[in-house]
């Protein structure tokens, strides 16, 4: 029995070490948090633009891209998940494309949503969705109150951890390892209200603010020269105020083009530019 006292403490050790250490919660002014907060502002399904009066069933399908802002290396090197690692690969691509569809709905409420399919471009493969529902109320003859709720979810996969150059470089835990595959779930939930002059039939500009709540996931997913696989998964929850504006135009009855600025005043701005075409209906 004498033995049992080291025993239990090495029981013990393995079953609470290792899940210690792939969990790692930073704090909502850390450096990890940050870049979560950064990388939402291009992903939220914003406005971005205005589909003018769809009656009931009428549908507009679309193409949105969203500039995507560059996260400088004292941002993007983790202080509390990885400390003294150095810079992740967080600068992967300029601009995110999404196509977009928007369907008119009884009652003067609009249903819209998204899909990114799982295409890898630069390392980078997104099977992303967004999805919202509006509904415009008239502030007389010549605005529009936009009241929406939207949500953007999927898992985009990255070298983020550890990319080709960090794997050739001999100062770097990733060196001589495997090229990682990590992955990142955005989960942006928020709410926002816009008012339109609506009164043009070719010009719609529009100003807004909204509330997003932001629950962002990652997981680790990188092998070392020696075999070792690194499953960290990094959880933060946060919300920011936004703010967004721009001006869609209507060259013809059946299509809209829009741009928009959107901005979270804590984090960074991304600029939207989005082309629209009727399909059935007006």
């Amino acid at each position: 029995m004498r033995h049992s006292g080291p025993l239990l403490l090495t029981a013990a050790l393995a079953l609470t070490g290792p899940v210690a250490a792939q969990e790692c919660h930073p704090a909502d002014d850390s450096n990890e948090a940050e870049v979560f907060a950064i990388y939402s502002v291009p992903l939220a399904f914003s406005q971005a633009g205005t589909t003018g009066r769809l009656a009931s069933g009428a549908v507009r399908v679309g193409l949105e891209v969203s500039a995507i802002p560059h996260i400088d290396d004292d941002i993007s090197t983790p202080l509390t998940c990885r400390p003294g690692k150095g810079p992740e690969n967080t600068n992967l691509l300029p601009v995110l494309p999404r196509p977009r569809v928007s369907i008119g709905l009884p009652e003067d409420f609009t249903l819209e949503a998204s899909w990114v399919p799982p295409i890898r471009i630069n390392g980078v493969k997104a099977n992303l969705f967004g999805v919202a529902l509006s509904r415009g109320f008239a502030l007389g003859e010549a605005y529009t109150m936009l009241l929406r709720g939207h949500a953007t979810f999927g898992t985009i996969h990255a070298p983020v951890t550890c990319d080709e150059d960090a794997l050739d470089d001999p100062a770097s835990e990733c060196f001589r390892g495997e090229l990682s595959d990590d992955a990142y779930n955005p989960n942006i939930f928020g709410a926002e209200v816009s008012v339109v002059r609506s009164g043009s039939p070719r010009f719609q500009p529009y100003l807004g603010a909204g509330y997003n709540v932001l629950h962002p996931r990652f997981q680790v997913n990188f092998t070392n020269s020696a075999g070792d696989r690194d499953t960290t998964r990094v959880s933060v929850n946060l919300d920011r105020a936004v703010v967004f504006g721009g001006l869609t135009w209507f060259p013809s009855p059946r299509t809209g083009v829009s741009a928009e600025f959107y901005v979270s005043p804590k984090d960074a701005i991304t600029a939207r530019l989005t082309f629209r075409q009727a399909v059935t209906g007006l």
